[in-house]
């Protein structure tokens, strides 16, 4: 993030490259936001406004709304979100089931959309995806098993899903980049605005973002991408660690510069981690250089079952808390798991052991059913041909239509020929008739409700506004205490989507921005004009006129012709609904809102891909035994080291791996044994110099010197380190009490009054009687967790 700002402000600063021609691509909107903060302090609130900054599927929505017209799309179109792509999956895949039952196969909808996510983030259709399927088979002809029936009912499903989605006016988050990279790649100009592309997390990107990268920079050939081959873990998200290779491959005058200097961890743990990752030899080498000490080196023990394992870890949590004297808490520690299955036993260790944990999972915020239905509403507000919104808040609040009564109203509108929303506006004006069982009398809050809303929305109301009409509209919250146990949090929710509605920039600026596309050096060009000159030349040959953006024709009248330029706006109700849906992309990886966040300490446990790009001060990383690390089910093995290499360099001063000699299986026990990762780091390396601590099952204690290390890594004073060590070291004057007395008091009364010092450690400082005495004491103090609790923001020298 610091390199791609810095680099940002470097190219506008330094080399008067205009903001307005440079392009920066995040993984995450968290990452665009912090981004664009940083840039504010750099070269002002105006430049970063120029910036053409965001997501790869923001930036493509953004281009897309505006040139949508240039590939055959309409400028309207709904960002489908992924729990909607699986719902119509889920109703795709209901012909098939009897098909699938005869053959004792099981296809889920989440499956069907992982095969077509891989697909498309190849940038393969439907019909590609069925040619690679059958191909590999005809290319194989002595193989006895035919094509996989399972991906043949994929196929099937994958060209009705795209044929729905057209139909619907909707595009997936997969679909963004698709069409995104085809309206760069056939429409140059659109991207000859561009001077510099920057991407962040380049490992990250799959085929079809490479793709994005490279057209977005055709005019200029000038790119600086950030990313670190070493951290290459979602390979089952589609990403392309060949990229790092295509892209000197592409731009021959690429030059590499490796960042090595490492600002988090010890050295210690950098030397394990490495001594990890280095075993693969096509990996591009490079060294980590820490900033930090050698610290303390990281353990490895073994335990005898996944319970004393969970045990350990519980009661090495406590006692490093206690130890550490309040420096740490337990949000300081995390458990990283390569996958949640192996969560059970850890959270029961920590639940008997008084520890309270949070697991990152669960119901993101755009997720929530409130939030949905508040969301379709406004969906079919903007796009009335997008069904999946529209069967969803049809009956919600509850007007007495079932499944069968929507299955009536969804097959008039297809004899018809028009949106599910127009006929059943139709039926409530009396236009069309009635459907059996009938629907008029049933339908008519909801129609007065889009109708309304729907005129706000052409006012270019706040989406504020907007939602708080809405919500007296349907009387949604009534509808909440009628069917919601907890309605009270989810009317939260509800005020919350409220708050964020008020934060999303529905700032037509964008539009300001897009006005920067019609410069170019040495002259100006309209590109709208342009695209509108390319849609004249087609319209004409179907017998329209296209006259100042306004189309016309025999059967079109003028206000179909305003509508349909409106439909090529971005209003603030469709800039709201936009990042709303990208919102729903993978961006909090923790999975959290501002609504369920906790101000109580917790450990956190979580799997190793959803710990990427955090970090913690100390990190447990249990079960690394073969089958697991790599896991059995993976085919890349290379990318199971990286993950573990990712798993170690998330703490930043503690460290420590464990596994276990027996393990339940399916209901047996079983014997394990420790990760060839991890064997091979012990095999190679001396044990005088081995990056691991074998079968230590605790830190060292408070005092240790190493210990120390990790107050400078947070920055934070440790003074149970500095305190009780010192007071162990007078032990000797202990005799001559009189003399400690008057040695003590005057270190005594630089400590502020606001110290609280616990009174299980006062009276060793005013009652001192021998050096045993002293050190039962402060041990007492230590075990008991009744460590000193300064507010000072340094330590305090008392010597």
């Amino acid at each position: 993030m610091k390199v791609l700002t810095t680099r940002v402000a470097h190219l506008i600063l330094h080399h008067n490259i205009s903001p307005s021609s440079i392009c920066a691509v995040t993984f995450t909107n968290k990452a665009a936001k912090e981004m664009r903060e940083r840039l504010k302090k750099l070269i002002g609130k105006d430049g970063v406004a120029q910036l053409k900054m965001g997501t790869f599927h923001a930036l493509c929505a953004k281009f897309l709304r505006v040139y949508a017209e240039l590939i055959g799309l309409a400028g309207n179109f709904t960002v489908c979100d992924a729990d909607e792509s699986k719902k119509i999956l889920r109703k795709l895949l209901e012909p098939h089931k009897e098909f699938l039952a005869e053959r004792n196969l099981t296809l889920k909808e989440a499956t069907v959309a992982t095969l077509i996510s891989q697909a498309k983030a190849k940038g393969h259709n439907a019909a590609d995806y069925l040619y690679d399927i059958t191909h590999t088979y005809k290319v194989h002809p002595v193989a006895v098993v035919k094509p996989d029936d399972i991906k043949l009912v994929v196929a099937e499903i994958f060209k009705e899903y795209e044929q729905l989605l057209r139909h619907t006016n909707c595009l997936d988050f997969d679909d963004l980049l698709v069409f995104g990279v085809q309206l760069f790649r056939e429409h140059s100009r659109v991207v000859s605005w561009c001077r510099h592309v920057l991407v962040d997390e380049f490992q990250d990107t799959n085929i079809m973002q490479y793709d994005l990268m490279k057209y977005l920079a055709t005019a200029h050939e000038c790119v600086t991408i950030v990313g670190d081959p070493d951290q290459s873990i979602y390979g089952w998200r589609s990403a392309e660690v060949k990229n790092l290779g295509k892209m000197q491959d592409d731009f021959y005058e690429t030059r590499q510069i490796l960042l090595e200097q490492n600002y988090r961890s010890t050295g210690s743990i950098l030397s394990a981690s490495i001594a990890i990752v280095s075993q693969d030899k096509r990996r591009i080498v490079k060294r980590l250089l820490s900033t930090h000490s050698k610290g303390v080196t990281p353990l490895l023990d073994e335990h005898s079952s996944e319970l004393d394992q969970a045990i350990n870890i519980a009661t090495e949590i406590k006692r490093i808390v206690a130890y550490t004297g309040g420096m740490l808490g337990y949000n300081d520690f995390v458990i990283l798991l390569r996958f949640n299955a192996l969560s059970r036993t850890l959270e029961q260790a920590l639940q008997k052991s008084g520890i309270p944990c949070r697991v990152l999972a669960g119901h993101k915020f755009f997720e929530r059913l409130e939030i949905k239905d508040l969301l379709a509403y406004l969906q079919v507000v903007d796009n009335p041909k997008f069904i999946p919104a529209f069967s969803r808040i049809i009956n919600v609040p509850g007007r007495g239509i079932g499944e069968k009564t929507l299955k009536g109203v969804l097959a008039k509108a297809t004899a018809m020929k028009l949106t599910p929303m127009e006929v059943i506006e139709g039926i409530y004006d009396g236009e069309i008739s009635d459907i059996k069982p009938p629907v008029k009398r049933k339908v008519g809050s909801f129609v007065k409700a889009i109708r309304t809303l729907r005129k706000l929305d052409n006012d270019d109301t706040p989406p504020p506004e907007l939602i708080r009409r809405l919500i007296d509209l349907v009387q949604y919250e009534d509808h909440l205490k009628k069917t919601q146990q907890d309605w009270e949090t989810r009317w939260e929710n509800v005020q919350e989507l409220i708050n964020f509605a008020s934060e999303v920039e529905t700032d037509m600026s964008f539009d300001r921005v897009m006005e920067d596309l019609e410069k170019r050096v040495g002259g100006e060009v309209d590109w709208q004009d342009e695209g509108r000159a390319l849609e004249e030349m087609e319209l004409d040959e179907v017998g329209f006129v296209v006259d100042d953006g306004r189309t016309k024709g025999k059967d079109k009248g003028k206000e179909k012709a305003q509508s349909e330029k409106r439909d090529n706006v971005t209003t603030p109700l469709r800039a709201f609904l936009e990042a709303s849906m990208l919102s729903t992309d993978v961006e909090d990886q923790n999975g959290e809102s501002k609504d369920i966040k906790e101000v109580k300490e917790k450990v956190t446990i979580a799997t190793c891909h959803a710990a990427k790009g955090l970090e913690w001060p100390v990190v447990f990383v249990p079960s690394v035994e073969k089958g697991i690390f790599p896991f059995s089910r993976s085919e890349d093995v290379d990318e199971e080291r990286r993950l573990l290499y990712v798993a170690c360099t998330r703490a930043q001063g503690l460290l420590a791996l464990s596994y276990c000699s027996e393990r339940m299986v399916a209901g047996e026990k079983k014997a394990t044994e420790l990760s060839h990762f991890i064997l091979r780091v012990l095999k190679e390396a001396p044990v005088s110099v081995s990056p691991l601590s074998v079968n230590y099952t605790k830190f060292p204690e408070t005092g240790d010197t190493r210990l120390n290390t990790i107050d400078r890594v947070l920055s934070r004073p440790s003074h149970l380190n500095w305190i009780i060590p010192r007071l162990l070291n007078w032990r000797k004057s202990f005799a001559d009490r009189p003399r400690l007395k008057l040695m003590l008091r005057p270190r005594l009364k630089n400590i502020n009054a606001n110290y609280k010092l616990p009174q299980i450690l006062s009276p060793v400082l005013s009652q001192l009687k021998d050096g045993n005495a002293l050190r039962r004491s402060s041990l007492k103090a230590r075990s008991s967790g009744q460590a000193i609790c300064f507010k000072s923001p340094s330590p305090i020298n008392l010597l």
